[in-house]
């Protein structure tokens, strides 16, 4: 396959949303509005569920998270009771795209994608993304890569606390964040060969977590004239700005694509998933719930319990089944009746007003073609992602105002964004709605390499170019 640009640069925004970049509340963006005008831009729908980890998994290697066995930050190992375990990069079994262009031998460099640490050897160099613990020193591949870097100064990873009451330092923080992970970027994309350059902006995702409530008078919580009014638009200028700074640096032979893992909404408030099915009967605790619980700390009666849950921005239920788990309860002849009820009554709950709160419950085994590792019974998106998932117990109401890990004022949205730039999609090209198994294809076609039968996303190149 002929290359169709000699580079490819990847700004990965995560949590970025449509709505700030390029609809019609978007903010003066001239960079990234200009690379948008150039080429073009059109929406990224992301994977089930829309969450960091897997997403920016599923972006780079085209594959779906029942392909990759890896279904949120935190999966079950086994069917055993046995806490869920974090999902590092040792998780994804399938090959990232820069190790399809190793192969073809190309030179990638990768900065700050999420899911990378521990970092494994590449054809070119990699600094590793969120989850990488504050005091690791084996961070980058080559390892001298990190003395190469600290030079300037700590590289960081992510945000710290930024489920805090205390705006205004998060706020510096957030911006620290910003330019250090563009300082590197920087740094790199000039000094270092690549054909294949791929960094990702965590602080956005931070952000919208954090502010949402003071930036969007649509925000339940939203009060005119609070003093942080304005850090949206801030943040999302500096981040143009520094975008601008690094577009710089790339050659005209670039192709430049910007796309998110998933979008961003406002946060409304909880539901207390676990603590439903205790009420109803599904979950059985031996514990004096009189005070909020983890319901990893709680006495759990296993032969009594036929279903329990994870919290989170979506909710993973899983079913205790006979011949399964240890102590299954519910007879393997009648899961599949016993899913359906209880994704029907999941479907239909009512608020306190007496309204459907509008829960999407998913079965894996339909969402997916094939489901690896050990996915959970059913995915909940509680109140169609208007709501968390509030995994603890001991609530007297199954609604929360808010989230029971810190102040949280946004969730996650299945819409995110693409854009490229004209040598990818000229002017005017019709962009259809994208997804994002199609990113990883698009580079291939891109830079001439052969897409795996195993990707189930398309590239988009020809249709740009139609």
């Amino acid at each position: 396959m002929p290359r169709r640009v000699q580079r490819v640069l990847i700004i990965g925004l995560d949590c970025a949303t449509p709505r700030f970049l390029f609809g019609h509340e978007a903010f003066d963006l001239p960079n990234l509005q200009g690379l948008a005008e150039a080429g073009a831009w059109t929406t990224l729908r992301s994977c089930d569920p829309p969450i960091t980890v897997p997403a920016w998994a599923c972006m780079t290697t085209g594959c779906d998270p029942g392909m990759l066995g890896c279904y949120g930050f935190r999966n079950r190992v086994d069917h055993s009771y046995a806490p869920l375990q974090t999902a590092d990069a040792t998780t994804i079994r399938e090959p990232r795209l820069w190790d399809l262009l190793g192969e073809a031998g190309l030179t990638s460099v990768c900065v700050g994608v999420p899911q990378t640490y521990p970092p494994a050897p590449l054809n070119g160099c990699l600094v590793s993304g969120v989850l990488t613990p504050t005091d690791s020193k084996e961070y980058t591949y080559p390892k001298s890569l990190a003395t190469e870097l600290e030079a300037a100064g700590p590289v960081q990873f992510d945000i710290a606390d930024y489920r805090t009451d205390d705006k205004e330092a998060l706020l510096g923080r957030l911006h620290s964040f910003l330019n250090n992970r563009f300082d590197v970027s920087e740094y790199l994309i000039q000094r270092k060969p690549w054909d294949f350059f791929m960094m990702v902006d965590m602080g956005l995702d931070r952000l919208h977590h954090a502010f949402w409530r003071y930036c969007d008078p649509n925000h339940p919580k939203y009060e005119a004239g609070n003093p942080f009014e304005s850090a949206f638009t801030d943040y999302y200028t500096a981040l143009d700005d520094r975008i601008g700074a690094l577009l710089r640096h790339v050659p005209d032979d670039t192709a430049v694509l910007v796309a998110s893992d998933h979008g961003a909404r406002a946060l409304e408030g909880g539901l207390c998933i676990n603590q439903w099915l205790i009420d109803e009967g599904y979950l059985i605790v031996h514990d004096d719930l009189r005070e909020t619980k983890r319901l990893e700390d709680c006495d759990i009666n296993w032969d009594r319990t036929a279903a329990w849950a994870t919290g989170g921005y979506v909710s993973r239920v899983y079913l205790n089944i006979e011949g399964r788990e240890p102590n299954g309860l519910i007879p393997a002849d009648e899961v599949d009746s016993f899913r359906n009820t209880l994704a029907l009554r999941l479907e239909t709950l009512e608020g306190p007003d007496g309204h459907q709160i509008g829960n999407i419950v998913q079965r894996p085994d339909q969402t997916y073609s094939t489901c690896n590792g050990t996915p959970p019974d059913l995915l909940v998106y509680c109140g169609g992602l208007r709501l968390r998932a509030i995994g603890t117990v001991g609530y007297d109401s199954i609604f929360a105002e808010g989230n029971d890990t810190g102040p949280d004022d946004a969730n996650h949205d299945f819409e995110g964004v693409f854009a490229a730039s004209a040598n990818v999609a000229p002017p005017g090209a019709p962009l259809p709605p994208m997804n994002i198994l199609d990113i990883a294809p698009t580079v291939l076609d891109l830079l001439g390499v052969t897409i795996p039968e195993t990707m189930r996303g398309a590239s988009i190149a020809d249709c740009a170019a139609a």
